[in-house]
């Protein structure tokens, strides 16, 4: 499985985003909308954010609208919604696909890790997380009903790696 860092991808002005500047930090990968019942996660993953950065952590959001439409806007509406609805200073991603043939190469490698119950395969929902260590390997994946505060020891864990 290669590295997640060895993929492309634009942030959310556009511009490309450096994937290997990630190296080193742990990171939550997450694919996130605005008008999907679990938005409300934002806050968790900014707070999540908030606490560990200091120690090499970030999130890196990735906005998709393949999940019952729940991402129409462009890219500064969502921008917009994010900074001023729930705060968020965490990197966003442009939008992008995370299932079927259009599926991002990110994702490519990101889907093709097991959760905890061994299933490996396409994201599910909204706010499907994947914790990635120092050197870009995938330790753990987290369907969407996991709330980021949850995710707290196994972020410990990889930060003490």
């Amino acid at each position: 499985m290669s590295s997640v860092y060895e993929n492309t991808l634009n942030d959310l002005r556009g511009n490309p985003l450096d994937l290997p500047s990630f190296a080193g930090k742990v990171t939550l990968v997450v694919n996130v909308a605005s008008k999907c019942g679990l938005t409300p996660q934002y806050t968790g993953l900014e707070r999540l954010h908030e606490q560990y950065s200091e120690k090499g952590f970030t999130v890196l959001g990735v906005p998709c609208n393949q999940f019952g439409g729940q991402e129409p806007g462009s890219s500064e509406e969502i921008a917009e919604f994010c900074s001023a609805t729930y705060g968020v200073t965490f990197p966003l991603t442009e939008k992008i696909e995370v299932n079927g043939e259009g599926r991002h190469a990110l994702y490519q490698t990101l889907t093709a890790a097991p959760d905890a119950e061994g299933e490996a395969g396409d994201i599910t929902w909204n706010f499907e997380k994947f914790l990635i260590g120092r050197n870009g390997e995938i330790l753990g994946r987290f369907r969407p009903g996991v709330k980021p505060e949850d995710l707290t020891g196994a972020i410990e864990e990889a930060l003490a790696k």
